[in-house]
């Protein structure tokens, strides 16, 4: 069935993959990005009805805006996957208190900011599937990413409760935390020093390969379907088996 769903750092990465499976499947997509220009090609790439939105999602009232004009352009929202996020890597004694807070207003209140602004509309249909883009990192903790990691790990426990609350209600939250996927920022990070090249993140992931953006929006549409309707406030790893 068609529904219009909104992918959160739909332009790039892991959100354009995820926007573009879920065009696939016959969603209409608001591709929702701090960069207009690139969220306005990829849903001009998409086969199917789509539009572009510019929010900062650390913006409360930019995120309700941009909401409004999704329903504006393509009605109500009942799918909602939140991608958008910043990361990086800092010694756990040199991140400052700026930083500390923007990865928590980004990755975390930036995520409870597009849960509130789209249960409404799920909540009136009864219908409704939430998937949120946290990390491994969430789940085990990361070498020079505590910033990171606590604000995914509290993605993670936020989305179990919201889960929870609105299981009655015919909504479900689930979330994927990707291990490590081919995608610019771990290309940049690669090229900085971060992370090791592929040939050696290969050795530690039982699958042998680095993952896709396909690998994770493949599992993301399956979460946003009809079929999925008894699967709520479940981890679900898709990371080659990196992490179990």
């Amino acid at each position: 069935m068609e529904r219009v769903a909104v992918v959160t750092g739909g332009a790039s990465g892991i959100g354009a993959s995820i926007s573009e499976h879920l065009a696939r499947a016959g969603h209409r997509v608001a591709v929702l990005d701090r960069d207009a220009g690139a969220a306005r090609d990829v849903a001009a790439s998409l086969p199917t009805e789509a539009c572009a939105v510019e929010a900062d999602v650390s913006d409360a009232h930019a995120v309700r805006q941009a909401f409004e004009a999704v329903r504006a352009q393509l009605g109500p929202v009942h799918v909602l996957v939140t991608s958008a996020a910043v990361s990086g890597f800092t010694p756990f004694a040199d991140i400052t208190p700026e930083q500390f807070e923007r990865y928590l207003r980004v990755n975390l209140v930036g995520t409870f900011h597009c849960l509130q602004a789209a249960l409404p509309d799920m909540t009136a249909a009864g219908w409704g599937r939430i998937v949120t883009i946290s990390s491994a990192a969430g789940q085990s903790g990361a070498l020079h990413q505590g910033h990171y990691a606590a604000s995914k790990g509290g993605v993670i426990a936020m989305t179990k409760s919201v889960a929870l609350e609105y299981a009655s209600k015919g909504i479900t939250a689930n979330t994927l935390p990707p291990f490590s996927v081919d995608t610019p920022l771990l290309r940049t990070a690669q090229e900085a020093g971060a992370v090791p090249p592929a040939k050696y993140l290969e050795r530690m992931i039982p699958a042998g390969r680095v993952g896709t953006g396909d690998d994770i929006a493949a599992v993301c549409t399956f979460l946003c379907s009809d079929a999925a309707a008894y699967l709520t406030g479940q981890v679900v790893a898709v990371n080659g088996g990196a992490l179990t």
